[in-house]
């Protein structure tokens, strides 16, 4: 429902045949897809954590942000979701007037016919556009040459503040965890241990440790930081389909005991918060 290239029916049935026995289903800044989701996985026998995965600005510095069993009618998390998707749609026109400017007309039509009923139209959908038109090969290449930073045709767009987001998380009763958290470049910037300390104090709940963009130097460093904090430590596939590469389902996984761990302190939001969260569909 946001940059994936699967519906949610179609990702529970693909993680099924995979041989998986959990999948969370984290789009980005939307519950859109859950119900679908939960329907598809209740039906194969599979079980289903709901979450979504928040766009975040955290010192000068993009952070996306896993919230995991949430309730996603909480008014404060639907306020700050509903604010970055307008900055998120806001920022498509804009995107498309800098390719126009380089020679390429991609229109919003265009960019439409792929989305979808995507609820978060962004970059993956202009990349997508791209594609079909032919100016590129994949989305990979239509990233490093026109949407990434520094790029010709980036434009920056609002994402909501860390710490106060992952309060709001916990007050919906959910979890919340710092996704990929140095990506590539293993640059741990604002998030060294100090600066996961003082996310921790705020309510962070666990760090993704076990993600493709982290060599095994980063997997170590990550995961002795979450030791100190007692912090969760998560693996994924991030997985999107076939918009993006190197991430089948099942790539990463996260450990049956941190998976408890994880649910322990849902569950103890959820107590805390006093309100009706979704529940893990299980098998």
């Amino acid at each position: 429902m946001s940059d994936g290239t699967q519906s949610p029916t179609e990702l529970v049935h693909a993680a099924k045949a995979a041989g998986l026995d959990v999948l969370a289903i984290t789009d980005h800044d939307t519950s859109a897809g859950w119900d679908e989701a939960a329907t598809a996985a209740a039906e194969v026998g599979l079980d289903l954590v709901r979450g979504m995965e928040i766009s975040t600005r955290h010192r000068g510095r993009d952070v996306h942000l896993l919230a995991f069993l949430p309730d996603p009618t909480y008014g404060p998390l639907v306020d700050a979701l509903q604010k970055v998707l307008d900055g998120r749609n806001s920022r498509v026109p804009a995107i498309l007037g800098k390719l126009h400017d380089l020679g390429i007309d991609i229109t919003l039509d265009d960019v439409r016919r792929v989305s979808g009923d995507a609820a978060a139209v962004g970059r993956p959908h202009l990349a997508d556009a791209l594609v079909a038109a032919g100016v590129v090969r994949d989305r990979e290449q239509a990233f490093n040459e026109f949407l990434r930073p520094g790029r010709p045709a980036y434009v920056d767009r609002y994402a909501a503040p860390l710490e106060p987001m992952i309060r709001t998380v916990t007050e919906a009763g959910g979890v919340s965890v710092v996704a990929h958290a140095w990506g590539r470049s293993n640059d741990p910037g604002p998030l060294d241990e100090a600066g996961f300390a003082d996310l921790a104090a705020v309510g962070l709940a666990g760090i993704e440790v076990d993600h493709e963009d982290h060599g095994p130097d980063t997997r170590r460093q990550l995961r002795a930081i979450a030791s100190d904090l007692d912090l969760v430590v998560t693996g994924s596939s991030d997985h999107h389909g076939a918009g993006k590469v190197g991430h089948d389902l099942g790539c990463n996984t996260t450990a049956p005991r941190e998976y408890e761990r994880l649910l322990a302190r849902a569950a103890a939001a959820a107590a805390a918060s006093g309100r009706t969260t979704p529940e893990v569909v299980t098998a």
